[in-house]
This record gives C-alpha cells, structure tokens and sequence, in this order.
C-alpha cells in the first residue's frame, strides 16, 4: 500500500470516476487569542468587511509561508512539487456526498447541519472505531430523526451522554467536554447575534467566503485557528474555512453555497494531507519527526512540529496551485487539491499521519 497514492492520483482525474465527496475533516486548543480589531468592520458592510479579512487570509498565506522558510523539522522540497505537478493530467471536479452521509435539504436546515457539522468535526484517532463518517451520519440521521435536534437553544443544553445518545456512539467521544462546550457556543452565538440560524450568519456575508470565514472567526472562538511560532503569530483558520467550503460543495456553487471568492481560500490544514505530502516527496521530515510519526507518537499542539506539518502544508499545496494553474492555463481552486490529496489519503490504509489532541482538526 506504501506505493498506492500516486497511482491514485493518476486515478482520481478520470472523467466518468466516481464523485469525491466534500467531505469536512478532523481539527489544536492552541493559540486562542482576543478579537482583534481586524473582525471589527460591520458585518453589514461588505466592502469593508471583505477588505478587512482579505488581509486576515493573505495572513494565512504569509504566515504559513514564513514557516516554511523558517521550518526545523519539515522541508518543502521544491523538486518533488515539481515532480508531482508533471505527472497530474487535470484535478477531478468536485462534487459532495457520494456515500450519502451527509444531511441535504437544499434549504437552512442543511446550514445548521454543516455548522454544526464542522463544530464537532475533530480529533477521531483516539479512538479507532470512530471516523468522519460515523459523525456526518450520525449526526444526519439524529435530524432526520428530529428537525429541531439543532435549533440554537438545544444546542446550548447538550452534556456529553446526550450527544453521545445523538450519534449512537457506545463510549465517551474523544474530547467530549470539548465537543459540548464548542456546541454550547455555537447555540449561544447563533442564538445572540443570527436569530438562533447559521443560514443568517450565511446571509450576512454576501456571497463572499472570506467575509463568511471572518463573520464565524470573530463570532466563535472556537473557530479561532491560530498558533504562535517562533515568536509570530501563525493563521490557519481550518475549520471555518471548511465551513464555507462545505457550503460551496452541498449546494454546488449555488444558493448558500454561492461565493464570488472561493478561489482565496487556501487547504485545510489538517492530519491526512501532510501525510498524502509526505508520501509524494513534495514534505520532508527530519529524522526524528519522521520516528515519532512512524511509530504513532503524540505531537503536542503548538508545538514547532505540529505547526510546522500544517503551515507547510498550506504553502506546499499554494505551490502546487500556481504551477499547476501555469501548466493548465486555467484557474485551480486550492479547496479542489485539498480534496483530491486528501480523498486519496483516506483510500490508502497503511498511511501514517501525525497524531495531536486538538480542536481544529
């Protein structure tokens, strides 16, 4: 299986192949900082508001690239971009849902879904029954079963039994008093300030990702992706940023999921697209990253490591894009080659991936 993943993504781009679903992925209590000035702009105001995070995601991306150039343990390796960008013919067009797992109802309940959806959408490997899937179906059969499972003022009363009881999962969840306490802020904010609807929090950006991505980060703390490293502050914003990704995929472009700006957002930093990297020679891991990974070690958030895997992986992938994009003539959307590089990491089971207790991925 070593061997698998470039043959898969010399598969993946094949017209009639099945669709690859839009799927959120797992997400590090590191680096919750204060609401800055930079969320301060009306979120009625979207050309301020737009201009305003525009700078926050060029911060994703100066940010991360920083790393990479600062980078002790992960090398970005220039060659092996190269190499992997020679051998892609075309990146296969995303669609959403092909194992219908997830909730869809091409209306508001869907956006409650997906908010919450991505809420909870973090740190499976502790326990290795449970996965993404278990989560998205879990979660769609609970509304499925209820429609107002997910109304804002349930949210805020949820323990960790009863969503356990809501996933028919058998034993605690990995980080459960997390998990509650990101959905007790959840229904709180939506309730104070989107008259208890994620679709208005949708609304509110017009038809703008970036915008979306600002309103969730400065309305949410636990959507605030950053660490420090090295003395600098670092910006990922995965899991808003999947949010808004989500949205574009369920819907097909259309409707809530209608952004004018999805090509700025960058990858979800997360655990299987490094590893997906990593194996195609584009990261490079020092020998002693490469042992603790290889042998299913813990990774502290924060730490230098673990910062370093993600960053890297955004400005490997952003790359990747432009020489892809250069090759093609055409625009490639970093959302596309995240999904490409991360539904064909899932497809191979021997892939080892860093391991860290976080509430981003």
């Amino acid at each position: 299986m070593e061997n698998t993943i470039p043959l898969l993504l010399k598969q993946l781009p094949l017209p009639h192949a099945p669709t690859i679903s839009m799927k959120t992925r797992e997400t590090s209590n590191q680096g919750l900082r204060e609401e800055t000035n930079q969320y301060q702009s009306s979120p009625h105001c979207a050309s301020s508001s737009h201009l305003r995070f525009q700078l926050s995601m060029e911060d994703v991306r100066a940010t991360t690239a920083w790393v990479a150039s600062h980078s002790s343990h992960v090398l970005v390796d220039s060659a092996g971009i190269e190499k992997v960008v020679n051998s892609i013919d075309d990146i296969p067009k995303v669609d959403w849902d092909f194992e219908g797992i997830h909730y869809f109802d091409n209306g508001p309940l869907t956006v409650q879904y997906l908010f919450v959806l991505d809420a909870l959408n973090f740190c499976f490997w502790p326990d290795k029954d449970l996965n993404y899937d278990d989560l998205a179906s879990g979660l769609k059969a609970a509304l499925q079963n209820d429609k107002s499972a997910f109304d804002a003022d349930r949210l805020q009363k949820y323990t960790g039994p009863q969503l356990r009881e809501l996933l028919k999962w058998p034993r605690p969840l990995p980080l459960e008093d997390e998990r509650v306490r990101l959905l007790h802020e959840v229904g709180i904010e939506l309730e104070r300030s989107f008259d208890g609807k994620a679709s208005n929090l949708v609304d509110r950006c017009g038809k703008s990702a970036l915008n979306l991505v600002a309103l969730v980060a400065r309305h949410f703390p636990g959507f605030r992706d950053h660490s420090v490293y090295k003395g600098r502050q670092i910006f990922l914003y995965k899991r808003a940023q999947i949010f808004a990704a989500d949205l574009w995929g369920a819907f097909r472009g259309q409707g809530y999921g209608e952004f004018k700006d999805i090509s700025s957002l960058t990858i979800m930093a997360d655990y299987i697209v490094p590893a997906v990297l990593r194996q195609l020679g584009v990261l490079k891991y020092s020998p002693e990253l490469a042992s603790t990974i290889d042998a299913s070690g813990e990774i502290g958030p924060g730490t230098e490591e673990e910062v370093e895997l993600r960053a890297c992986s955004v400005h490997a992938v952003e790359k990747m894009r432009e020489l892809i994009s250069k090759k093609s003539g055409r625009q490639v959307l970093s959302v596309e080659l995240d999904l490409w590089l991360w539904a064909s990491g899932v497809q191979c089971a021997t892939l080892q991936h860093h391991r860290t207790l976080s509430i981003y991925y």
